[in-house]
């Protein structure tokens, strides 16, 4: 099982003609993703060869999910033309957009996931790597290769930590890894996940990866008090970063104990959840939690929050090298 991908899913690529779409592309039907068009209205028509597959290119959301049946888009196009983008594929029927692009405007953000919402489309991201769901379907920008099916699902606003939660529990594996992005609106939440997650019969246990800014971390673990039951361990990024400054994600501002990694920590924790000190950690208290040698409550010496090394790297042109296609 997985949630919102699998390996039924059709997936359509905007902006699939430019350098980075080419790219990931070319990566997510090397991972078994089915790819079945591009949309550019300029090159509408043609057909664009990725090693044995030849990939047609349609002039339109709308003409491609008619032609293909697809219920996935990806969207590599400069944040301009990210709202654009967004409100064609809403219009024609998509049912799940993965906004990959980096730097769309605040108020484009707003204006396109109200949009997805009247029309019953889930957003992911943006500024976001994307999701998969290993073995069966990758859409965005998630390296295919670090991980394998299995039985913890997880969460993220960061794509780099993504990548690195994927690579330490690849022994174990994931039933779907979704990165919702760090910007201050995204379409899908901590939540929506959670609730995803705990519906999932093959999810046995939930990796929540967030970072200072803002207060989703907060609505999360009331959520995880009330209504998740499986197992959740959680790692917050930043625990040194300085007040009032952005750092990494746009929406990672603190001001005053609002937002700090330690509040974010101390409400995870106050709802059962095992926060890890570094990845590392992290990752050492989900094998705990599966091997069954957990104890009650999580483990923190106040010593070893090393998270802003990740702070800031989220989006440094590798993580996210598809957002400027």
């Amino acid at each position: 099982m997985a949630i919102y991908l699998t390996k039924e899913s059709k997936v359509l690529v905007q902006g699939m003609t430019g350098a980075e779409g080419m790219k990931h592309t070319r990566r997510m039907l090397a991972a078994g993703t089915d790819v079945v068009g591009g949309v550019n209205p300029r090159k509408a028509g043609r057909t664009v060869d990725f090693d044995d597959r030849a990939v047609p290119v349609f002039g339109s959301v709308r003409e491609g999910v008619e032609r293909t049946g697809a219920d996935v888009t990806v969207v590599f196009v400069p944040p301009a033309f990210a709202k654009a983008a967004v409100v064609e594929a809403c219009d024609a029927g998509i049912g799940l957009a993965v906004v990959i692009t980096e730097g769309t405007p605040v108020h484009d953000s707003v204006a396109f996931t109200a949009h997805a919402r009247t029309k019953g489309t889930r957003v992911i991201g943006p500024n976001c790597p994307g999701l998969i769901t290993p073995g069966q379907c990758n859409a965005g920008i998630i390296p295919p290769d670090i991980t394998k099916p299995g039985r913890i699902g997880l969460v993220s606003k960061s794509g780099t930590l993504t990548y690195q939660l994927m690579y330490e529990l690849r022994d174990i594996g994931f039933s779907t890894c979704v990165g919702i992005g760090g910007d201050p609106v995204v379409g899908t939440s901590h939540i929506d996940c959670l609730a995803a997650f705990q519906d999932d019969p093959d999810t046995e246990l939930i990796v929540l990866i967030g970072e200072i800014g803002g207060d989703a971390e907060e609505r999360a673990a009331a959520y995880i008090r009330e209504h998740v039951t499986k197992p959740v361990v959680g790692y917050i990024a930043g625990f040194t970063a300085p007040e009032g400054r952005t750092m990494g994600h746009a929406g990672a501002i603190v001001s005053g104990s609002s937002g700090t990694a330690r509040a974010k920590q101390e409400a995870l924790e106050a709802a059962g959840v095992r926060v890890g000190s570094t990845p590392t950690e992290t990752a050492r208290h989900v094998l705990a939690v599966l091997d069954g040698t957990a104890h009650d409550g999580a483990v923190h010496d106040g010593t070893a929050h090393d998270g802003t090394a990740h702070v800031g790297t989220a989006h440094d042109g590798t993580a996210h090298d598809g957002a400027r296609a």
